[in-house]
């Protein structure tokens, strides 16, 4: 066995892991899990482009009785948008227990297969009346949520057991950033193909003639596309998740197969380890404990508290942001009057400005968290976001009118902000905390249920933040903006119940290697000791297996 510097003896394998320079097959299987979250995103997010145009298609007399075309009623809406997000809630259960049980590769493909043919399905009808479509829209949508929601603990968990040590915030950030790829082509390929069929399919604006600005069949066809696209991304990856052998941390301590996990890792990092099975015994018998068990309790009890909580109070904020982008837009001047355009028109004006907020505020947050994860730690990139997303909103809340009438500029850039901020803080260390906090044989159900309380989160979004915000008034939405602030300084304030995992291996921090935090460090100099790892007296390393509070943190 190999000795860490917190003291503890970690396996021979587990050890080549940490130690194992970046090579093209981490680059592999950030690409191969990455394209997973492509796809969740595009398949989560392109509902917000299309979800006004089903308004205008099938609830006509809606839209006449209000005067704002593309209003769905408020169930149908609440069930569009949040039913993927409870699909999404009880995969992330379900496969991230069958992760643990099964394996991660045994499920994993699974996940992909029920994506691809259920983005085919949500662009299906059983029927023609508007009940029936989104009757099937809804169906289909809810397996597609259950497959995505698989993909959340078992991506995370992988990523993190094949990665070193010294960059593996980056690697886990990574694939989590390809969720901003996802909802930039989610707005760019429902700018194309609204862009193609506007341009065969002139039409006048709803104000001028309310049936023709419908463009049927057009627009029918429009948004069944969008959806079924997100098939594409799902099918060209499944064939490569497949031939991803079995990570080397499940294989020799859940399945007790060191010489297994020793080939397996050879064969891929091209790295010579000793298998060491006789050693296997003692290191298993050291970390039975279940999930459920005192044991878990006392040492990743309030660290479970923690990620589940921040993660809930983030995508109240998150999921707010993005579901309600079509009522934000025409406040920050993106979008004109509804009634002034027809159908694809407002699809087209609605999937630019989701674009451009998605280019310039969503996708810089997330690759600046992968360049600076490894280096500023998750601890406080946390409590950045946390903190900035609270100002921003809370300044757009209380300034709401001001803003909208008087200067779109600065509300435009606010409002881009929060999601900068947003991923270059919490959205994204949410993802990577729960992956590297808890034992390998708990390691994906833990991350499961971070992820579904942060899918709770995002019901309370959708069900909740978004009655104010169809409203569409200054007072609601100013009242929401400020609602979202108070919930950002929540996460910020339950930050403090979870530690800095940067630089430590995942047996260190879950304590699995036999760490007590007794001696002093070997190396607590290197980049992989922060200042969170040692005692402000004594410089020696803390226990990683048990809470340490506030205080005892840097």
């Amino acid at each position: 066995m190999a000795e860490n510097a917190g003291g503890g003896q970690n396996l021979a394998v587990l050890d080549a892991l940490d130690s194992a320079r970046t090579q093209m097959y981490h680059m592999k299987a950030i690409v191969i899990a990455g394209m997973g979250f492509f796809t969740d995103a595009y398949d989560l997010f392109c509902i917000t482009t299309v979800s006004k145009l089903l308004g205008r298609i099938y609830y006509p007399d809606v839209n006449a009785g209000s005067g704002k075309p593309g209003t769905l009623p408020l169930n149908i809406n609440n069930a569009v948008v949040g039913v993927a997000l409870v699909g999404t809630l009880m995969g992330q259960l379900v496969f991230g227990y069958f992760g643990d049980k099964l394996g991660r590769k045994r499920v994993y493909g699974i996940t992909l297969v029920l994506m691809a043919a259920c983005a085919i399905g949500s662009g299906l009808s059983f029927g023609s009346t508007h009940r029936s479509v989104i009757g099937t829209l809804c169906f289909f949508r809810f397996l597609l949520g259950f497959g995505i929601g698989g993909d959340y603990p078992l991506s995370a968990t992988i990523m993190s057991e094949y990665a070193n040590k010294k960059t593996r915030g980056a690697f886990i950030a990574a694939v989590f950033a390809m969720q901003g790829v996802g909802i930039i082509f989610a707005g760019l390929v429902s700018m194309i193909v609204s862009g193609i069929l506007l341009h065969y399919h002139p039409a006048p604006s709803y104000k001028e003639n309310p049936g023709l600005s419908a463009q049927l069949p057009a627009a029918d066809y429009m948004w069944r596309i969008v959806l079924m696209l997100g098939a594409l991304p799902a099918l060209a990856t499944f064939y490569w998740r497949m031939k991803m052998p079995e990570t080397a941390r499940y294989t020799a301590i859940i399945e007790g197969n060191a010489k297994q996990a020793s080939n397996d890792m050879q064969k891929v990092l091209e790295i010579t380890i000793d298998d060491e099975q006789e050693k296997l015994a003692k290191f298993r018998a050291a970390n039975e404990y279940s999930l459920l068990s005192k044991e878990f309790a006392k040492r990743h009890g309030l660290h479970l508290l923690g990620t589940t909580t921040t993660w809930f109070l983030l995508d109240v904020a998150f999921y707010s942001q993005n579901l309600t982008q079509k009522d934000i837009f025409p406040a920050i001047n993106l979008t004109g009057p509804p009634e002034s355009m027809n159908a694809l028109r407002e699809v087209f004006v609605l999937s630019r400005a989701m674009f451009l907020i998605a280019l310039f505020g969503t996708f810089p947050g997330y690759w600046v968290t992968v360049t600076l994860i490894d280096k500023m730690g998750r601890y406080l990139i946390q409590l950045l976001g946390f903190f900035m997303m609270s100002l921003f909103m809370l300044v757009m809340g209380i300034k709401y009118e001001y803003l909208k009438e008087s200067n779109h500029i600065l509300f435009a850039v606010l409002y881009a902000l929060t999601f900068f901020f947003a991923n270059f803080g919490p959205n994204s260390t949410t993802f990577v905390l729960p992956a590297e906090l808890f034992p390998t044989r708990v390691r994906s159900t833990c991350h499961a249920i971070s992820a579904a309380s942060g899918k709770a989160g995002a019901i309370v979004a959708a069900f909740g933040v978004q009655r104010l915000t169809l409203k569409g008034d200054a007072k609601h939405m100013a009242e929401a903006l400020i609602i979202l602030s108070v919930t950002n300084m929540l996460g910020f304030f339950f930050t403090f119940l979870v530690p800095e995992t940067m630089g430590r291996s995942l047996e260190e921090i879950s304590g699995e290697d036999g760490n007590n935090g007794v001696g002093p460090s070997t190396n607590t100099t290197t980049a992989g000791i922060g200042l969170a790892d040692v005692s402000k007296d004594d410089r020696y390393p803390h226990s990683s297996t048990e809470w340490q509070p506030p205080s005892m943190q840097a």
